[in-house]
């Protein structure tokens, strides 16, 4: 059975999961259009599906590498509308959007403390990994680990 199958079989656990993961996501540094970003890079996977006792699911973030600088493009986007929206023409100082973006785009200026890619990745791994841990709990809470754990093992 393809590592497609028994994803196809939690459609809606994912859902409910999702729904339950969203105040994690709001204490996170991640917003959530940055986060629905990073789901769209990180596949899941079952760990040692033949196995009862080792199986478990696991956040495969090999993708992240090619959305980490997207993640600032998102923000920026996010910030320059916050920008737009609170400016009342007054013109004086800047509020963190389109000329910070930029000048991030380009490697300068010292930043507005966001975080390295490095760090970026590092977080979006381990809050992957947590949704994971969360996903699996969820399934095995419903009685639906041992189905879904040999349906990724192809039993």
């Amino acid at each position: 059975m393809s590592d497609q199958a028994w994803t196809d079989r939690i459609v809606g656990e994912r859902m409910t999961v999702d729904q339950e993961f969203a105040a994690r996501i709001e204490e996170s540094q991640f917003s959530s259009q940055q986060w629905s970003l990073i789901m769209t890079a990180t596949e899941f996977e079952i760990e040692h599906p033949d196995d009862p006792d080792r199986a478990r699911i696991v956040a495969n973030t090999e993708k992240l590498d090619g959305i980490i600088p997207e993640l600032e493009n998102v923000q920026a986007g996010m910030g320059a509308m916050a920008g737009q929206a609170a400016d009342t023409g007054s013109g004086s100082g800047s509020s963190g959007g389109l000329v910070d973006s930029i000048m991030g785009a380009l490697g300068i200026g010292g930043g507005n403390g966001g975080s390295s890619e490095k760090e970026q990745r590092e977080a979006a791994e381990r809050l992957t990994q947590e949704y994971a841990d969360e996903l699996q709990s969820h399934l095995e809470s419903k009685g639906r680990w041992e189905s879904v754990r040999r349906a990724a093992g192809g039993d």
